[in-house]
C-alpha cells in the first residue's frame, strides 16, 4: 500500500532554513506528480508546491515562491522541500501527497519562532 513518511521538521528562528524529506513507497514514484501541503493550527490545508515527473516542472504558492524549493530523487523515491528565509507564518504541519490524492503520512512539524 501507499506509504509516505515525512521528516526533517523542527524549531527554527525566523530567517532560518530547514529541509524536509518524504520517503515514498507503494507506487511508481518516478512517474507520479508529488506535492507538499501544510496545515497551520486552526486552519485548513494549504497547498505549498507541486513537482511533475516530466521535466521536473515545479509550481509554488505565492506565499513561498522564491523561498522554498521542491525537488525529488527518483532513485531514492524521496521528495524534498528546501525551505529558506522561514517566517512565523510558515509554522504548520507539513505533509507530502501524491498530486491526485489527499492520502498523507503523519506529517512533520515546522515551527518558526524566536
Amino acid at each position: 500500500q501507499v506509504q509516505l513518511v515525512e521528516s526533517g521538521g523542527g524549531l527554527v528562528q525566523p530567517g532560518g532554513s530547514l529541509r524536509l524529506s518524504c520517503a515514498a513507497s507503494g507506487f511508481t514514484f518516478s512517474t507520479t506528480s508529488m506535492r507538499w501541503v501544510r496545515q497551520a493550527p486552526g486552519k485548513g490545508l494549504e497547498w505549498v508546491s507541486t513537482i511533475y515527473p516530466i521535466g521536473n516542472l515545479t509550481t509554488y504558492a505565492d506565499s513561498v515562491k522564491g523561498r522554498f524549493t521542491i525537488s525529488r530523487d527518483n532513485v531514492k523515491n524521496t521528495l524534498y522541500l528546501q525551505m529558506n528565509d522561514l517566517k512565523p507564518e510558515d509554522t504548520a504541519m507539513y505533509y507530502c501527497t501524491r498530486a491526485a490524492s489527499m492520502e498523507r503520512g503523519q506529517g512533520t512539524q515546522v515551527t518558526v519562532s524566536s
